[in-house]
C-alpha cells in the first residue's frame, strides 16, 4: 500500500471532508482519505495510486492543492 499526501485549499467544515472523502473513495485503487481541516492536508492510501487522477479530482470538487 502506498500513501499520497496533499495541502488543500477551502477545508473548512466537516461537510468539506465529507466532500473530500467520498469524492476520492471513488477514483480506482483509494482504499483509505484522511483529511485533516486544519492545515488542509489530505492524506489518501492504496494501491496503484495516481497522484495526477486525485489532485484532479481534488480540484473538481472545489479543493485545488496550494
Amino acid at each position: 500500500m502506498s500513501n499520497e499526501q496533499f495541502t488543500v485549499q477551502n477545508v473548512k467544515c466537516g461537510g468539506c471532508v465529507s466532500a473530500i472523502e467520498s469524492g476520492l473513495k471513488e477514483l480506482t485503487g483509494v482504499e483509505s482519505v484522511e483529511v485533516t481541516i486544519e492545515g488542509g492536508q489530505v492524506t489518501v492510501s492504496g494501491e496503484s495510486l495516481s497522484r495526477e487522477a486525485i489532485s484532479d479530482k481534488l480540484k473538481q470538487l472545489g479543493y485545488p492543492e496550494v
